[in-house]
């Protein structure tokens, strides 16, 4: 009897729903006109490198920056939705907009990418049950409940030890609860990355669905306050209600959170670029620059190319590196919980060598199975993982949609401290 021969990495890749939970590119709409039919310019993400890396679903990360857009950051989220939606519609051969697990797997069966959406910082909510349930009206299918700013209601790994900056008790106020609590009853999976260790464990107890970390890494391998401590991975592969399978952890691509090497090169050059930075403000305050959204937005630009400058001077750590942290997720948290995260166009140039765009995510397929990973744990990888946890959240919000519960009104923000 002749025996069956095994898929090549290739095949594997070709056969799996690949999916990233986190990609940058909607800055690049708004602020540089960006295409997602032109070529990179300098960018990660385009449809060209999408289909050659067969990716199958992106998460569109709908990301304000709380200091350029303070008081105007539910105007800029809908800016910022409405230019996905843009794409999709001037791409419809290519990309379909979904807010389903199923919308993936149709678009799947069509041969076009799955356009999703994920709002990165729950301060885009502006203290808003209301508006949450907007957004989510509008297709976002995850919230990050923090971004590297606190935001009143759930604290950050960012500001976490910034004792000027206010924190809440718990990791989550009572509003917060109720944001965790709404997301679940929406449907809208709940994001854990960024958030502050204690806000973790709350986020933990108190979501009825399992959560996803959209893009984290491992801290044990980088210790990076962003990253996931091995207590963590095996908390959120163990969290998620009654019958839950857990939830996932997605690896970012970030460098500095995959490297210690780049990561101490990185806080060897911090003083210098501080003071550089520094002087971009005071010089920006000078001119009256700083007063506007337009303004800060600007010195915005100058301070991340100052920023990029500095980076590029690092060697990038090796693609290894990369796979280090997903077979090291794997092996705490189990092989069910972890999947991709790419952070393609929030952190460009930083990136492990030989990945520079989703064109080069087959290479991420062929280094797990050359590590003995079979054919089908590097689908949940891809992208199985994920898909599993989203069935998960919708089939909990159709159960708590049918309880009987008081309603969350839109006092309870001025109500709840």
């Amino acid at each position: 009897m002749t025996k069956s021969k095994s898929p090549t990495p290739q095949e594997v890749h070709r056969s799996a729903i690949v999916i990233d939970t986190h990609v940058d590119t909607p800055q690049r709409f708004v602020d540089e006109q960006f295409d997602l039919g032109d070529p990179l310019k300098g960018g990660n993400f385009n449809l060209e490198t999408a289909r050659k890396g067969n990716l199958g679903a992106e998460f569109f990360s709908i990301w304000v920056d709380p200091a350029v857009y303070k008081d105007h950051e539910a105007r800029r989220t809908l800016v910022l939705i409405d230019a996905v939606k843009q794409q999709v519609a001037k791409h419809s051969d290519q990309m379909e907009f979904v807010t389903s697990s199923a919308g993936i797997e149709q678009a799947h069966r069509e041969h076009k990418l799955a356009a999703l959406m994920g709002i990165e910082g729950g301060h885009s909510i502006e203290n808003s049950l209301a508006l949450l349930r907007q957004f989510y009206a509008l297709g976002v299918r995850y919230m990050t409940l923090t971004w590297a700013n606190s935001n009143g209601w759930a604290d950050s790994s960012g500001d976490a030890d910034d004792a000027s900056v206010p924190h809440t008790e718990q990791g989550l106020s009572e509003f917060g609860k109720d944001v965790v609590y709404e997301m679940n009853r929406l449907g809208m999976m709940v994001d854990v990355s960024h958030v502050s260790d204690k806000t973790f464990y709350r986020t933990l107890n108190i979501s009825r669905a399992p959560v996803i970390a959209s893009h984290s890494s491992a801290r044990a391998l980088c210790d990076a306050p962003r990253n996931m401590t091995d207590d963590m991975l095996r908390t959120i592969a163990l969290y998620g209600g009654p019958n839950s399978k857990g939830g996932v952890v997605m690896v970012n691509f970030y460098s500095a959170f995959l490297s210690q090497d780049y990561r101490n090169a990185q806080k060897a050059i911090e003083p210098e670029v501080d003071k550089k930075v520094a002087e971009l403000k005071a010089k920006a305050k000078a001119e009256g620059r700083d007063k506007t959204p337009e303004g800060r937005a600007a010195l915005q630009d100058e301070i991340d190319k100052l920023q990029r400058s500095y980076a590029d001077q690092i060697p990038r750590p090796p693609l290894s590196i990369l796979i280090d942290h997903i077979d090291h997720i794997a092996k705490v948290a189990g092989v069910d919980h972890v999947g991709l995260g790419s952070d393609f166009d929030g952190i460009q140039g930083q990136l492990p060598e030989g990945i520079d765009s989703p064109a080069d995510l087959p290479k991420i397929t062929e280094a797990l199975m050359a590590r003995g990973y079979s054919p089908e744990d590097c689908r949940k990888i891809l992208g199985g993982n994920l898909l599993r946890v989203f069935h998960e959240v919708e089939a909990i919000s159709k159960q708590l949609q049918a309880e009987e519960r008081p309603r969350i009104t839109e006092k309870q923000p001025f109500d709840k401290k």
